[in-house]
């Protein structure tokens, strides 16, 4: 059975410890077993009192990210593709010293809408400098997930086979994809099927539903996602991912345009997705039982 976690901006888009510690708390009672963060700076931040309350509450981390377009590793200008390496590795210490493994997001290049089309030396660029980044995150027990994102928020990587073969051209056996379903609803030709496609380089998961809200209250097909993740075993986590503008952070609510209210009340939303995940795995694994085995009478 897969473990779930939950974003943090469910919660919160703050990074005060009053802030920090109302999301470990309610990520806690809640049952959840992960808590996700938007990059936080060490600089603003106490990393050592936050590392030791993920200790206390027995929750796991993950730390998720976009580039920024000074620190877009895909770029031709060699000061911004510097910069991005050191935001990359300034990001992978920060999970390290929370005692988390995940480094996830868009680590490819940068989060936003592109006004030109991606180039072979745009693509060379970010692998050589991210083959660069893995082999030092290594070290730390790091691993870098790849967030396949629609075309609006990257020109880079949209689909799971784009991701494949970038993985592929770093040759770096910690590089992994961070696959999620609000995205791959938009851009996968079926989502079920690229999941099982790249079932054996996928790092993480996020679930989320097609207008962000309540999960199951959309368009996307979960029963069929969550049959694939049973198919190809998939026992790490499943994260949930929702945003509204109940909760607002500047830049990414403006990056991924979130422009609706869908909820208000964040703990009846949390506890539903739970729900919702745990439920929709357990069916699909008995699902699996039930066609693997001949039900006779006699």
């Amino acid at each position: 059975m897969s473990k779930i976690g939950v974003h943090s901006f469910v919660w919160s888009a703050g990074s005060s410890k009053d802030d920090l510690e109302n999301a470990l708390t309610k990520t806690y009672d809640l049952g959840y077993k992960l808590i996700e963060f938007s990059y936080l700076d060490p600089k603003q931040v106490d990393v050592k009192w936050l590392s030791g309350r993920l200790k206390e509450l027995d929750l796991d981390v993950a730390i998720s990210m976009g580039l920024p377009s000074e620190g877009d590793i895909s770029s031709s200008d060699k000061s911004v593709v510097n910069n991005g390496r050191d935001i990359l590795d300034k990001a992978v210490a920060l999970v390290r010293d929370l005692g988390g493994t995940k480094l996830a997001g868009i680590l490819s290049s940068a989060h936003g809408k592109q006004e030109q089309a991606l180039t072979k030396k745009a693509w060379d660029t970010s692998v050589s400098t991210l083959s660069k980044v893995a082999d030092r995150a290594k070290s730390a027990g790091v691993t870098l997930n790849l967030e396949i994102v629609n075309r609006f928020e990257s020109n880079m990587l949209n689909t799971a086979s784009q991701g494949l073969a970038y993985i592929k051209d770093t040759g770096a056996s910690n590089v992994l994809l961070h696959l999620d379903t609000f995205h791959m609803n938009i851009e996968e030709a079926d989502v079920g099927l690229a999941i099982r496609h790249a079932a054996d380089k996928i790092g993480y998961m996020h679930i989320g539903e097609s207008h962000r809200g309540y999960l199951g209250t959309g368009n996307i097909n979960f029963a069929g996602i969550f049959d694939a993740l049973v198919a190809i075993g998939w026992t790490d986590y499943v994260t949930f991912e929702s945003f509204s503008t109940t909760i607002v952070d500047k830049d990414l609510s403006l990056k991924t345009a979130i422009w609706r209210n869908l909820w208000d009340d964040n703990v009846a939303l949390a506890r539903h997705a739970r729900n919702f995940i745990e439920l929709g795995m357990e069916t699909a694994t008995i699902k699996a039982a039930l066609v693997k085995k001949a039900h006779f009478a006699f």
